[in-house]
Order: C-alpha cells, then sequence, then structure tokens
C-alpha cells in the first residue's frame, strides 16, 4: 500500500475545519503521531506557505492552527467581496440569514447546529458584506461570539424592521395532541380486531 503524504493530509485537514483549527494534540491523534512528527509537519508546512507564490499562510490563533490569507493581499480581497457580480447571495448564504434574523442573537455554533453544516467562512463573509455583524458574547461555555442582522440587511430585502419578517407558521401543540390521540386510538382498534 502506498504511503500517505502527512504533510498534504495535514494540509487537507486545516483547510476542512477552516476558522475553528487544529491543536498539536488534534494534530496527533488524527494522523496518529508523535508529537515531534506533528511539530516537523508544521514547521514544513509553514515554510511552503512562506513562498512569495503562495496565498495562504499557517498561522497559531487561540491555541489553535489555521489557515490565513497573507494581509499584504488584503486589498485584493477587500475587491472581491465589494464586485457586484460577489454581491449575489447564495442560498447557504440566504439560509444563514433567516436562521440568524429568526434566532437573533445567536452564535456560530448554533447556526451550525441549525443547518447541519458548518458555517464559519460563511457568516464571516456575510459579516464583511454588512449583512450580520458581532453584537456581544454568549454566557455559554468559551464565550462565543452572538451575531444579528444589520441595517443593511434590511436596506438589502426591503424590511423596516427585522419585525417585518415573514412569520413563521409554528405547529400547534394541541394539532399534535390530537394526532397522537387519534393515532394511538387507531392501534387500540387494530390491536382489538386481531385478538
Amino acid at each position: 500500500m502506498e504511503e500517505v503524504n502527512k504533510l498534504a493530509v495535514l494540509e487537507g485537514l486545516l483547510f476542512v475545519v477552516g476558522d475553528d483549527g487544529l491543536s498539536i494534540n488534534q494534530m496527533m491523534d488524527l494522523l496518529e503521531i508523535e508529537h515531534d512528527e506533528a511539530i516537523e509537519l508544521i514547521n514544513n508546512l509553514k515554510k511552503e506557505y512562506e513562498n512569495k507564490n503562495r496565498g495562504i499562510r499557517l498561522h497559531f490563533l487561540g491555541n489553535t492552527f489555521k489557515l490565513t490569507t497573507k494581509s499584504e493581499h488584503s486589498k485584493y480581497y477587500q475587491k472581491l467581496l465589494v464586485n457586484e457580480e460577489n454581491n449575489r447571495l447564495s442560498n447557504s448564504a440566504l439560509e444563514t440569514l433567516a436562521i440568524v434574523a429568526y434566532n437573533e442573537p445567536i452564535t456560530r455554533i448554533e447556526v451550525d447546529e441549525i443547518r447541519g453544516v458548518a458555517t464559519g467562512q460563511l457568516i464571516r463573509k456575510l459579516v464583511a458584506k454588512g449583512l450580520l455583524k458581532e453584537c456581544g458574547r454568549s454566557e455559554l461555555a468559551g464565550r462565543p461570539i452572538l451575531y444579528k442582522t444589520t441595517s443593511e440587511f434590511l436596506d438589502y430585502f426591503g424590511l423596516k424592521t427585522i419585525e417585518d419578517l415573514p412569520k413563521i407558521n409554528q405547529p400547534v401543540e394541541e394539532e399534535k395532541e390530537s394526532v397522537d390521540l387519534y393515532n394511538s386510538k387507531y392501534q387500540e382498534e387494530i390491536i382489538d380486531e386481531i385478538k
């Protein structure tokens, strides 16, 4: 069997985890390597990204290693964000905005749980576009950042206030109870017929 290129695997793992980053212990666990080998892989990957031909770098933030863009290229990233063609919102962005709008203030982790996928990069993009903003910290463990919609969000969707959002029909609890009663009564009749 061909030996796995652990450096390439590490790069892929760092890309997949995005904003969450990877700690040394996670790298050791995922790659099934010792501490010294993990450090060597990190240093090798960091050297590759220091090359002026690369657009990303390996950064140590908050006890984790993350892939980040190079600050010297920031003017190009800003141009991308203000480009009219790139200002169209994807379905993923619309879903994320709806979740935040109907549940604000909300943490990224809570948005992830509702959507079922990681939304860190998407939320950063929506913040950069001015549609979402940080509005404090949650009391949950780790005190994650809370997000809410902005006045630009309201303008974009032609709303005066967040209360102008269409109402979501919530299932009435009584209807659920009546369905449960019907099902249980129906099941009793079937059991009686079988006897």
